[in-house]
């Protein structure tokens, strides 16, 4: 997963769950703790995340993260960003698996 996408599904799982701790955060994502909280911090130091204090049922303090407008507009851009490349990189892939194809029959 590169950068892009750990943002993505970072910006996701909070829009969904705002409450989730960040070691449930990694697991959910499938990313380590410490990449997690490198995410985050970039996040809200741009402005797209604030976090709030609560208490959770265990009496813990613990943060709620919130996706600010610019947050919202990040993540779209994100994702709108992913999806072009990720055409782009299948729309190689056909012409190369047609191409292989080709050789394939030629060989034969």
């Amino acid at each position: 997963m590169d950068h892009i996408e750990n943002k993505i599904s970072i910006l996701r799982e909070l829009a969904k769950s705002p409450t989730l701790s960040q070691r449930e955060l990694s697991l959910k994502v499938g990313i380590s703790l410490g990449k997690v909280n490198y995410v985050l911090k970039a996040l809200i130091e741009k402005g797209h995340i604030k976090t709030e204090n609560f208490k959770n049922s265990k009496n813990k303090l613990q943060y709620m993260y919130i996706l600010t407008p610019s947050g919202i507009e990040e993540r779209m851009r994100l994702i709108l960003s992913f999806l072009k490349r990720k055409m782009e990189e299948f729309d190689r892939l056909k012409v190369e698996i047609k191409n292989l194809k080709s050789e394939v029959r030629d060989f034969r």
